[in-house]
């Protein structure tokens, strides 16, 4: 790919001027900013590209923001806090992040990040969350609630009833 030209990652709508993160999806070459982005697209392409006749929730200016209490195994020394904390923020959708004990408030926009996701994050930046069942099945569930939400906003074929357009 020529090194000038600018893509748009569907996802977060950031300009990039590489195609390293990148798919082919109905024929239309799309490139990401991010492994985060990548993979939100990759799960719920609609989301961003809508179908023909049908605007994309993202396109029409759409946030789910979630605000979640994730358990932590423990409470983190003041340096891993501050890890965990940086490598959230670095999320793209992240609104707020706040350490409290052995708790970690998020809050974020669907459309750009999963639970799941934030997750990881927290896993990689050396924190270790809660792994008692009652955790694990809420966990478990918002995973779960937020695929099911986000299937459920992907733009469907044809014109969003009580809305025109034209």
């Amino acid at each position: 790919m020529n090194s000038t030209t600018i893509l748009t990652d569907p996802v977060c709508n950031m300009d990039i001027n590489n195609d390293d993160i990148a798919l082919d999806y109905q024929g239309t070459h799309y490139a990401f900013c991010s492994e985060q982005c990548h993979q939100r697209f990759r799960d719920n392409p609609h989301l961003y590209i809508g179908y023909p006749g049908s605007e994309a929730p993202k396109h029409a200016g759409v946030e789910v923001i979630k605000t979640r209490v994730l358990q932590l195994a423990e409470p983190l020394p003041q340096d891993v806090a501050d890890k965990v904390t940086d490598t959230i923020e670095a999320m793209m959708g992240i609104q707020h992040v706040e350490i409290n004990g052995e708790q970690i408030e998020i809050s974020y926009d669907l459309l750009q990040a999963t639970e799941e996701q934030i997750e990881q994050a927290i896993l990689d930046a050396g924190a270790e969350l809660g792994d008692s069942l009652v955790e694990k099945i809420k966990r478990a569930f918002i995973h779960y609630a937020e695929e099911t939400e986000a299937v459920t906003l992907e733009a469907r074929p044809g014109p969003m009833r009580g809305h025109s357009h034209h």
